[in-house]
């Protein structure tokens, strides 16, 4: 689903206004993933990792808000970048970047995203081209696994570096 997710959008109704964006970057967080939120079970905190797919998961770490969209029962994708209608390449070019542009909270946890009246994820009509594949970054395990997905010539992802094509 993460490698589905890109050239995907993304709309979010916050504060009178609406914002739309084009997902770029993603990175998934399998079962038995050591790196997952999920790995140890469901918590307090992650329970909506555990909810059906299309289901927000979004938590705080070092004061910054992330999202993941959950693909199935203990496994989800986190959302690292977008390119945002209207602002500058970089505006939503990393996790924290992104909730914050697109006005993505804490409150959002376990929140539907497919047929969500605030946040929606749209799919694009067909599978993107040139997709670059690489080892997820900011995490300290299973850090080897080729989970993370970016759009070829976008200036939004957020790490460019450590890419093949994919």
């Amino acid at each position: 689903m993460a490698r589905d997710l890109l050239g995907a959008t993304l709309t979010v109704r916050f504060g009178g206004k609406v914002r739309s964006a084009r997902i770029v970057e993603t990175e998934a967080y399998m079962r038995n993933d050591p790196a997952s939120h999920a790995f140890r079970g469901p918590t307090p905190r992650n329970r909506s990792m555990f909810s059906r797919p299309g289901t927000l998961y979004v938590y705080r770490i070092h004061q910054v808000v992330c999202a993941n969209l959950v693909a199935r029962r203990g496994e989800a994708v986190l959302l690292r970048a977008a390119a945002v209608k209207g602002l500058v390449p970089k505006a939503a070019s990393g996790p924290g970047r992104l909730c914050r542009v697109l006005g993505i909270s804490r409150e959002d946890d376990g929140e539907d995203a497919v047929s969500g009246r605030r946040i929606e994820v749209r799919l694009g009509g067909e599978r993107v081209k040139g997709v670059l594949v690489g080892r997820r970054v900011g995490i300290r395990r299973a850090v080897d696994r080729p989970l993370r997905f970016a759009l070829e010539n976008e200036s939004a992802v957020s790490r460019i570096r450590s890419f093949t094509t994919g």
